[in-house]
């Protein structure tokens, strides 16, 4: 091991440590108390808290600066630390701060505010960032592990929810199915290039002598558990039932960040180790894509629950986001699925706060019932609120326009003129239950009559998210340069 692995790696341990740290400084500070009493313990939740939002923005802007022209391997080419990772892991830190800030007093008055929580939230952000730079097969699976374990725990934090119980069971059950799909397929990729290194992978896949039908498994087997771990349909069964029966705190952490990580996975798989089997994956990829767009959209039609209709939304979404994955080495493609996986992190982020941020001790807000008339309580929030979903719709002028047109001029420029055409029906099918949220908000009659509560912080950083979203969508430039940069060095390198 050299020092340029560990420095390469310093933010990733400096997070693990931490999350370490903050669960011994709780037993160490309650020795008296049970196991369970302590992470109970407000004193320590608090501080944990404290400490970990501090941490997320550091680490963000750590990441921010690790983005470099040539990239750093490390460990054997384990870990590699380049543009697009450095971007990503960025997001990620910046999604898991805003969900820990959206979800402190929704966890309060639920009895969930504990360090138990906050320690598994950062243990999963540290699989996502592990995940993001893997360059080995191995590294990959370890950092989707990694970020899977703690998931299934938060899912399941509220014990004494017979729903929240179930849908853990499915997310645990199904998760389990999709990590030995994807296992079993890099098994075979090592055993047809004998190789677990991305780089090497490349290489052996080019080579006209490997044998091509264990290959043509290979593949099979990955792209099933890509679909699985996306939430992509045929393959998205777990998610209304895990997103509905989650508390809706833990719901934003399975929705926003883990989201990017899944496209770097997806990228680093496909593009970084498979390029030379397009033939066999992309059409594997069309019909995910196409079928997540007409089922995610078609049923969402049919949901009262707000966080079912955001799963289906969720299927919707990342079909639309793979559709930039089909042109073969085509870095504005590649950077407009990039662009895209950012600005729905940032876009889901507010959609679940707004949920949260109504919701109070004893109610959920969870159905399109308990949006109604939220113009007449409280006109500012249901304006971020039409913003958001606007965005989600892709209307002009919030980044989902943007987002979406940026994926259909790639589609157009590779020849995939019948697929725009499908994303475009099936996003007009979506406006539907988007506009109908805006509909309840602004011409039905409220239902609900308390006041709608929320810290100052919580609402600041929910204007904040909300104006990002509109002001992205008005001045895209940057953040598509941005993401246009982070590609192109990145297939370069």
């Amino acid at each position: 091991m050299q020092s340029i692995d560990l420095i390469a790696m310093l933010p990733e341990l400096v997070l693990l440590t931490v999350a370490c740290l903050l669960l011994m400084t709780v037993f160490m500070n309650e020795p008296q108390a049970s196991d369970e009493d302590i992470f109970y313990t407000p004193r320590g939740t608090e501080l944990a808290y404290k400490i970990s939002l501090a941490l997320l923005l550091g680490l963000s802007f750590a990441f921010g600066l690790q983005a470099v022209d040539q990239p750093v391997h490390a460990f054997n080419n384990l870990f590699v630390v380049d543009a697009l990772s450095s971007i990503l892991k960025s997001v990620a830190c910046l999604a898991v701060f805003v969900t820990l800030v959206y979800s402190k007093q929704y966890l309060i008055d639920r009895g969930l505010f504990r360090v138990d929580f906050i320690v598994l939230t950062l243990l999963a952000l540290m699989g996502q960032c592990v995940m993001i730079s893997g360059s080995n097969l191995l590294t990959l699976y370890l950092g989707l592990e990694l970020l899977a374990l703690p998931t299934y725990a938060l899912v399941a934090m509220k014990r004494d929810s017979g729903l929240g119980t179930e849908a853990a069971m499915k997310y645990f059950i199904l998760g389990a199915l999709a990590s030995g799909f994807l296992l079993y397929g890099m098994s075979m990729l090592y055993g047809a290039t004998g190789s677990l290194d991305l780089d090497e992978i490349l290489k052996a896949v080019g080579d006209q002598r490997i044998n091509r039908l264990v290959l043509a498994f290979a593949v099979v087997f990955i792209v099933s558990g890509l679909a699985f771990k996306l939430g992509v349909a045929p393959f998205h069964m777990w998610v209304p039932d895990v997103y509905q029966g989650a508390p809706t705190a833990v719901t934003l952490m399975i929705a926003g960040a883990p989201k990017v990580a899944a496209f770097a996975l997806l990228f680093r798989l496909l593009v970084g180790g498979l390029l030379p089997l397009t033939n066999d994956w992309q059409p594997m990829i069309m019909i995910l894509a196409v079928m997540s767009l007409v089922i995610g959209n078609l049923t969402a039609i049919a949901q009262t629950n707000l966080k079912r209709m955001l799963a289906y939304s969720t299927i919707s979404h990342m079909g639309f986001m793979i559709l930039g994955m089909l042109s073969i080495f085509d870095e504005h493609a590649y950077s407009a699925a990039l662009f895209y996986a950012v600005t729905y992190v940032l876009t889901t982020l507010g959609s679940f706060g707004l949920l949260m941020i109504l919701s109070r001790k004893g109610y959920e807000c969870e159905t399109l019932d308990d949006l109604k008339g939220l113009n007449r309580r409280h006109p500012w929030m249901a304006f971020i609120g039409l913003i958001l979903m606007f965005s989600l719709a892709g209307i002009p002028p919030t980044v989902g326009f943007a987002a979406k047109l940026s994926i259909l001029e790639a589609l157009i420029d590779s020849e995939h003129l019948y697929l725009a055409i499908i994303a475009v029906m099936a996003s007009l099918v979506g406006a539907f239950y988007y506009l109908r949220v805006v509909k309840c908000m602004y011409f039905d009659e409220p239902i609900q009559t308390a006041p709608i509560e929320g810290g100052l912080i919580v609402k600041t950083v929910f204007t904040l998210n909300g104006l990002f979203v509109l002001l992205c969508g008005i001045f895209p430039a940057t953040l598509m340069a941005l993401c246009l940069s982070a590609m192109s060095t990145t297939l370069l390198s």
